[in-house]
Formats: structure tokens, sequence, C-alpha cells
């Protein structure tokens, strides 16, 4: 068990040190969220300023931004710019080589984008704390949302670095093929309140409506697991389906890797 944390560990740390060093990644992964969070904030002020003061509509806002713009460009992105980067790099054939093992180099990737999404999770939260606004809800609740958000995230990037990308010129027509779609559905962009009836009910099925809703609830109304326990279930099953495709994916990547 020992070997595998090591191994897990030495995988995201050598991860990160790469972001660290091109920072154009790290950096425009803080830019972002920000922008967005700025944009979404004073939208919910001027669209609601009759019934939510400035620090309730940054208390809106910072969810959309968290789950709807930050993580996923940098969980769903960047893990799928990292497979494709590695199988370009040949680092996989490196692998074999060592005794690393598969689920310690999955697991790394995991933990790397994890690094990088807490960080994120503070910038947004110091921001929107400075700005007035509060956490209402249950620490531990917002904190598992995070969680599986990230999760489902990192499943989805594996499917889609490893089925779906062969080159880096792949992973930006991927993301925006797949992901701006569900990201305006989900209200990332642009507020879910201001939806028609139809859009709502087709933003049912859309897992980061889900994300979106449910630590908005949390954070902002202060509601328990009982009152979102539709979305959370919701986003339990999206999450453990997107893990174990990912995991099935990277297998056959790496069986096909062994053959050429």
């Amino acid at each position: 068990m020992m070997k595998y944390w090591h191994e897990t560990l030495a995988v995201a740390r050598r991860i990160l040190i790469e972001l660290r060093r091109r920072r154009r990644s790290l950096i425009f992964w803080t830019i972002f969220p920000v922008a967005v969070l700025l944009l979404n904030g004073f939208i919910y002020a001027e669209r609601a300023k009759e019934n939510l003061s400035f620090q309730e509509a940054f208390e809106r806002a910072a969810p959309a931004t968290l789950v709807g713009a930050a993580l996923f460009f940098s969980c769903l992105g960047g893990s799928v710019a990292t497979v494709v980067a590695e199988r370009e790099h040949r680092t996989l054939r490196r692998l074999f080589l060592s005794p690393l093992s598969g689920t310690s180099y999955f697991l790394g990737i995991f933990v790397a984008h994890l690094a990088i999404a807490l960080g994120q999770t503070l910038l947004i939260g110091a921001i929107t704390a400075s700005l007035g606004a509060q956490f209402h809800g249950s620490l531990p609740l917002g904190g598992l949302i995070i969680l599986l958000s990230i999760l489902s995230y990192v499943g989805v990037g594996f499917i889609l670095g490893t089925q779906f990308a062969r080159r880096t010129e792949d992973v930006n027509a991927l993301v925006a093929t797949f992901g701006v779609p569900l990201l305006i559905l989900g209200g990332a962009f642009v507020p879910a309140f201001i939806f028609p009836q139809s859009l709502l009910n087709l933003a049912q099925y859309n897992p980061i409506y889900h994300m979106n809703e449910a630590l908005t609830q949390v954070t902002a109304e202060g509601k328990s697991f009982s009152e979102i326990s539709v979305h959370l279930w919701f986003l339990l099953g999206f999450t453990l389906a997107m893990i174990g495709v990912g995991w099935i994916s990277y297998r056959r990547m790496l069986s096909i890797e062994r053959q050429l």
C-alpha cells in the first residue's frame, strides 16, 4: 500500500513541477476563474438587484464560477492535456520499463489536478469573502460536492484524452465541442434563473447544472443533505460512472501502447 502511495505522490509532484515550469497554464487557470467570478457576480447583482444584495450576488456567483469554470478547465481540460502530452512525449513507454504501476500513474494525475483544484477553490473563496460574501451551509457537504465535481471531471478527462485526442491540437477542439455547450446550459456563464423552461428541463440531464445547483444551495442558502439529495445522487452516480469508464479507457490505452 505504501508503495502505491509513494508512487502516486511522485507522479503528482512531477506533473505539478512540469506545470510550474511552463507557468502559463497555472496563470491562465488563475486569471480565468477570477474574471468569470467578477462577471457572474455583477450579472447577478444587476439582474436581481431588487432581491439580492451585492454580497448575496457574489455568494451565488462563486459556486458557478468554481465548478463550472475553474474546475472544468483545470481538471477536465487539464487531465486531457496531461494524458495527450504524456503519450506524445513517450512517457507511457518509459512507464512500462519502470517498476511504476499503472494504478499509481492514474492516481497521480488525479492528485495533481486535485491540488490545482484546491488552490482554485481557496482563491475563489478568498476573493468572494473579501467582497463580503459568506458561507452559509455545511463545510463538509460543500467539500463533498467539490470533490465529486473534481472526480467526475478527471474521469471525463481520461475518457476524452485516451479515446478521442491523439495530438495536443485536439485538446482545445474536444474541450470546446463537449464542454462549452454544457457549461452554458449548466449556468456557469449565464445564470440559470434566466433560462426559459425548455432549457431548464434540458439542464436536468447536465451534470454541471447539478454541481452548480448543489453547491449554490449549500453555500448561499445553507441547505442540508436531504434538501439537495436529488442533485447529490445524480452527481454520485455520474462520478462513479465516469471514474469507472475513465479507468477502463485508461487500461485500454495502456494495452494499445504496449503493442505499438
